[in-house]
């Protein structure tokens, strides 16, 4: 693992939660993307070397309404940035870590993701992302 790459954070209406974060880091989003596979519209900020990504479901039955349905808005997740994903994703289940997908997918942010069941990492949804080479 190389960094931690972004901080997910569910939020009810992605125009509020911008808003917010707008006020709090003194500074606009860069970057509102859909990920339709996920059901999601995400809306990055950038903090120095890290990124904070805020999460709005586009449809009910998305992991982010679920999760808001759950808990409320909050913290969502904790990304890292890998070099290679599919050699991280091996490393991973061979020390015992549930994986939420066999093969890596098209994320937000030009990523191909995966994510760690957040019962074997403490409670704690982890995302692996590798940037996409273009």
């Amino acid at each position: 693992m190389k960094k931690i790459e972004h901080i997910g954070i569910a939020v009810k209406n992605l125009e509020s939660g911008n808003d917010i974060y707008k006020k709090l880091l003194g500074k606009a989003h860069y970057k509102i993307e859909e990920v339709k596979s996920e059901n999601v519209k995400t809306s990055f900020f950038q903090v120095g070397p890290n990124k904070i990504e805020l999460l709005e479901a586009t449809s009910p039955d998305s992991p982010i309404a679920k999760f808001i349905e759950k808990r409320g808005e909050g913290m969502h997740h904790i990304a890292f940035a890998v070099k290679d994903i599919r050699r991280e994703m091996k490393r991973l289940e061979k020390e015992g870590f549930i994986l939420l997908n066999k093969e890596p997918k098209k994320g937000a942010d030009n990523k191909l993701v995966c994510f760690v069941h957040p019962k074997t990492a403490n409670g704690v949804l982890i995302e692996l992302c590798q940037e996409i080479e273009k």
